[in-house]
């Protein structure tokens, strides 16, 4: 998984592109972060920092007094599992996954807005089928009392909530995305329609 480009400021516009003059990639899309997507950077953070500590303490209490807590590897699961899937709508506001660009290099401005728009709609498609998955997984969970077969016994209904916040965070994002894509599109078609007068 491609990691998120945290802290990423664009101003005044919804949407800021930067195309690569070297290469004549593609531009890059990037829309400015809401209060979801900042919400999942500080939730990121402090899952970063809750491992850090958690394994850091581990290896001192290990390495010094022979001892282990024996919760390490547990919680340092739950907390990769939170920054995999709350990581997911900061990816996607600053473009960082992965690209083909063999076929968008090759397309005009408009032709490469409509195939933005179009892979936006099976994403977000996806995304949404992955959100009710993932909210059904998590009532059942909750509902027949799944726990850990760990020493702290946890409910798993409780480190479950990340992927659940995480895909409904993502649709949020994938719904701006469209947004900003279809604008976008609009303007591109505008600006053929304007060349084509005469």
């Amino acid at each position: 998984m491609t990691i998120p480009m945290f802290g990423s400021r664009h101003p005044a516009s919804n949407m800021s592109t930067e195309p690569s003059r070297a290469t004549g990639s593609p531009s890059v899309r990037k829309l400015p972060e809401t209060i979801v997507e900042r919400a999942c950077k500080l939730a990121c953070m402090a899952a970063l920092i809750v491992m850090l500590v958690v394994i850091g303490t581990d290896i001192v209490t290990r390495s010094v007094f022979n001892h282990s807590f024996e919760i390490s590897d547990e919680l340092g699961g739950y907390m990769l599992v939170v920054m995999t899937f709350v990581s997911l709508p900061l990816c996607q506001i600053s473009d960082s996954f992965h690209h083909v660009e063999l076929v968008q290099s090759r397309l005009s401005p408009f032709g490469r807005a409509v195939s933005h728009v179009i892979f936006d709609v099976l994403s977000l498609a996806f995304c949404l089928l992955l959100f009710w998955q993932l909210a059904r997984f998590q009532i059942s969970s909750f509902r027949f009392g799944d726990v850990a077969p760990t020493y702290l016994a946890t409910p798993l209904w409780i480190p479950r909530i990340a992927m659940v916040v995480g895909a409904a965070a993502l649709c949020f994002s994938m719904v701006r995305t469209l947004a900003a894509d279809v604008a976008t599109m609009r303007a591109a078609g505008r600006m053929i329609g304007a060349g084509d007068e005469p």
